[in-house]
């Protein structure tokens, strides 16, 4: 039997390496994530000679004024006197208002950008920003095996970063709770190694019915330290009090935190929203789509459960769109429409706005 990693294995591993700096090989390249690029790492990756590039998302690039030649992204040739500064003040925003002239930036239109596009998947599954600098090998095989890189084959690294998770129930407990007594916590693992996710089960939900559920994603500022810049605290207790009200229930508590582009990246999207930029155009900024949470997560733990219908509690019509095409039946959208103040007013009015949220 063989005991080496499998393809879900090597992107948990790359995902760690990246989060730590280190490079990775993805195809033909040698890749390494802007945010955690150094100094003594780039140098090597000059010493190999080539031309490197900067890969960044077309809504990076919007914002830079850079021609995104490749549709979804944009390859920008990295100076010969570019620094890690540079590139981290190109992938960061934090500045643009202070240093709003960092081009003129060159554009790559020639050439397959596909293993550029899976690296930037991969800076966005690691909680990164998602910008890499990369650099075209004529043996990258050999490299990775002298260096001790983490080496992904392309139609791999493209396969692993589109199919769906699969999830497994690892524990599960009895937990009284002050909205009902029949409390009970499931513990779901990705088979990825990345972030587990959580059922909270309220009394004994007959499988064969719709169940009251609500699909919460993790908000560490709102569901933890009250937070007056959003609603998930509010949406988050008035839901398990219906739950409990009504003696059945499902919550499914996702750790995909800020709409899934990680704690540190939503702390820098509201930063840029002090500057003045609602939380859609801070998302942008980034490089960020507006939402980049994995749906499907839910619907495969409501599966796992046993339930295939829910009344699901949501004011966010994408939810219900997601659940049916994912094979989970959505029978009744619930309102949930609290936690309104004037701290999240142009917040919440920027929800309805453009993610078409009924609030």
């Amino acid at each position: 039997m063989p005991l080496g990693p499998d393809s879900t294995e090597r992107l948990a591993r790359a995902r760690g390496d990246l989060r730590m700096g280190v490079p990775v090989v993805v195809g033909s390249l040698l890749v390494l994530a802007a945010e955690t690029l150094g100094p003594g790492r780039l140098a090597g990756l000059r010493d190999l000679g080539g031309e490197p590039v900067l890969a960044i998302t077309a809504r990076r690039a919007e914002t830079l004024k850079a021609r995104a030649y490749d549709g979804d992204m944009a390859r920008l040739r990295l100076p010969r006197d570019a620094s890690p500064g540079w590139v981290r003040a190109v992938a960061d925003p934090a500045d643009d208002l202070d240093r709003p002239f960092l081009g003129p930036f060159e554009t790559l239109r020639a050439g397959d950008s596909r293993a550029h596009r899976a690296a930037i998947h991969l800076a966005k599954s690691a909680h990164l920003l998602p910008a890499v600098v990369a650099l075209e090998l004529t043996d990258a095989d050999r490299l990775a095996a002298e260096q001790g890189l983490t080496h992904l084959a392309l139609p791999e690294a493209e396969r692993v970063l589109t199919e769906e998770i699969a999830l497994h129930e690892v524990a599960s407990a009895r937990v009284p709770l002050a909205v009902s007594r029949a409390g009970r916590v499931h513990v779901f693992r990705p088979a990825d190694g990345s972030e587990e996710h959580y059922a909270v089960e309220i009394g004994s939900p007959p499988r064969g019915a719709p169940v009251l559920a609500r699909l919460h994603s993790a908000c560490f500022t709102g569901d933890l330290i009250g937070s007056l810049k959003c609603d998930c605290g509010a949406q988050l207790q008035a839901a398990l009090a219906q739950m409990g009200s009504e003696g059945a229930g499902v919550l499914l508590y996702l750790n995909q935190e800020g709409r899934g582009i990680g704690l540190a990246n939503k702390m820098r999207a509201y930063a840029l929203q002090d500057q003045g930029f609602d939380t859609v155009e801070a998302n942008h900024r980034l490089g960020f789509e507006d939402d980049e949470r994995d749906f499907r997560i839910g619907a495969a733990i409501l599966r796992e459960m046993g339930f295939s219908a829910v009344r699901l509690m949501t004011n966010n019509p994408a939810k219900i769109e997601m659940m049916r095409a994912n094979g989970i039946d959505v029978t009744e959208r619930v309102p949930l429409r609290v936690g309104q103040t004037c701290e999240n007013a142009r917040y919440l009015a920027t929800k309805a706005a453009k993610s078409g949220h009924l609030l």
